[in-house]
């Protein structure tokens, strides 16, 4: 069996976790599957599975195998469609992660406009409150909020959010605006109990405080509507109530104290390898990113 098949097959038990389905859709028997990676770990001297009875699962080594694996069997594609005539042409499924609310803010339009454009493709996409991995969970792009670690992947700036306190006029007229982050002990709170939601409040110049919420919810949109209804404070990022800012349903307080912006990026694996279908899509995400004048 040829490198280049091995390697087809490597990649794809690394997608399904399992030898089984990987035989099923390649129409091959298991044993013939089986083979063929233990061939592969033999050829690079490295054990690219962990396999019990149960689950089949990358090793570290595998993990970054499988990496290489997709970029080279996406080059051998486009170097194929190339010769047909179509590598300008995006094909097949992209697959979209970023931010619940963001993702469904400003993400989703951008794919559906994508989608009208190609219409031979088709898109997936994973709005979640948590951090993704791109390679395990089959991502192509994703649109991130914070500060990137050194992951290796080729990431674009495209603007910054603001984390911001937040009121209705109607409350503050009852209860008084606070004028220092140690005024929050004093007012009431709404917060989320999302996978980055603290009860200390940072803010600038190194000041903390820890807040004492009487309602905790599992959304932020729970905590943005108390506050539409006037019930209490809240804090969030400021793309999240930038209609009820402008409508002037919202107010943000103690802007003079809050931290620098998080950064925002549209991230993606393969940089300059990139097949077409996320080369066009990343041109069309940063663009229109970019020019949202809520997020720069």
């Amino acid at each position: 069996m040829d490198r280049w098949q091995a390697m087809r097959i490597f990649a794809k038990v690394a997608e399904t976790a399992s030898f089984a389905e990987t035989a099923r859709l390649m129409h091959m028997s298991p044993p013939a599957v089986t083979r063929a990676v233990a061939a592969l770990e033999e050829t690079i001297g490295a054990r690219l599975f962990v396999r019990t009875t149960r689950s089949v699962k990358l090793t570290e080594a595998g993990g970054r195998y499988y990496e290489d694996c997709r970029r080279i069997l996406s080059d051998i594609v486009e170097a194929e469609a190339a010769a047909a005539g179509s590598y300008a042409t995006p094909s097949g499924t992209l697959a979209v992660t970023a931010s619940v609310l963001f993702g469904h803010m400003h993400v989703l339009p951008i794919v559906t406009d994508y989608l009208d454009a190609y219409p031979t493709m088709a898109a997936r996409t994973l709005f979640v409150d948590r951090q993704v991995n791109i390679v395990e969970e089959g991502i192509d792009v994703a649109v991130r909020i914070g500060h990137l670690s050194d992951s290796g992947f080729t990431a674009a700036r495209v603007g910054s959010v603001r984390r911001v306190v937040c009121g209705s006029p109607a409350y503050f007229e009852r209860h008084g605006v606070p004028q220092t982050p140690q005024d929050l002990r004093d007012h009431r709170v709404a917060m989320s109990t999302g996978a980055w939601a603290s009860t200390e409040w940072h803010f600038a110049q190194d000041q903390r405080v820890t807040v004492h919420p009487a309602l905790m919810s599992n959304t932020n949109e729970a905590g943005i509507a108390a506050a539409l209804a006037g019930w209490g404070l809240t804090r969030v990022l400021h793309y999240q109530i930038g209609s009820a800012l402008l409508e002037g349903r919202l107010q943000v307080v103690l802007a003079d104290y809050e931290e620098e912006p998080l950064p925002i990026h549209v991230v993606y694996p393969e940089g300059r390898q990139a097949p077409a279908k996320v080369r066009t899509f990343v041109d069309l995400a940063v663009a229109r990113l970019r020019a949202n004048r809520l997020l720069n």
